[in-house]
């Protein structure tokens, strides 16, 4: 998939299905979000969690840097890129994702901001940023969300404690292309 295609996915539904399990899987691919977040996997299941995701014809990125029995360093891109079908990885190493991008995987820097000196971090960082799309954690920071998507040059994508249909509008006013949940009840909106 290409950014295109997947930016047309977002602006169709965009709110983006995050598991962490097989349930949340199976519920994630009966929902219509087009674009999938594997939060937690390991390098047994991750081929054929990623091509269930595909075989629903939504876009998979998988979280490298939680990939149980793969450590977050470039062989685990490798692995990513060659042994299952995903379309992107996210992680919050800035390192991988250059190099994520340099093997043609789209690429989500994620970015926790803990405090606002996370967020002044993030800010300077956000310029270098060679990301497809940057997510901020947490999300329902209207205020700081627009902060960020008006300094970033890439899409924004605000994840983390999005529980409703206000925390989805909230994010999607302050300048975010889409938000990312674990909650299902999120899905289905």
């Amino acid at each position: 998939m290409n950014r295109d295609a997947l930016f047309a996915k977002l602006d169709d539904i965009p709110v983006i299905a995050a598991v962490k399990s097989g349930e949340e899987l199976t519920r994630a691919l009966e929902s219509d979000c087009g674009v999938v977040f594997v939060l937690s996997s390991d390098i047994l299941t991750v081929a054929d969690t990623v091509s269930a995701i595909k075989a629903a014809d939504k876009a998979a990125f998988v979280h490298v840097d939680l990939v149980h029995g793969l450590a977050p360093r470039e062989i685990a891109i490798d692995y990513i890129a060659r042994n299952t079908r995903a379309d992107g990885i996210i992680s919050t190493k800035p390192a991988l994702v250059r190099y994520a991008k340099a093997k043609g995987l789209l690429t989500v820097q994620r970015y926790f901001l803990l405090d606002s000196i996370a967020l002044s971090n993030v800010l300077k960082q956000i310029d270098q940023d060679c990301a497809d799309m940057v997510e901020v954690l947490p999300g329902v920071m209207p205020k700081i969300i627009r902060r960020i998507a008006s300094s970033a040059q890439n899409p924004l994508i605000a994840g983390g404690l999005i529980g409703d249909k206000e925390d989805v509008m909230g994010a999607l006013g302050a300048g975010a292309v889409a938000v990312s949940t674990t909650n299902p009840e999120v899905w289905f909106l």
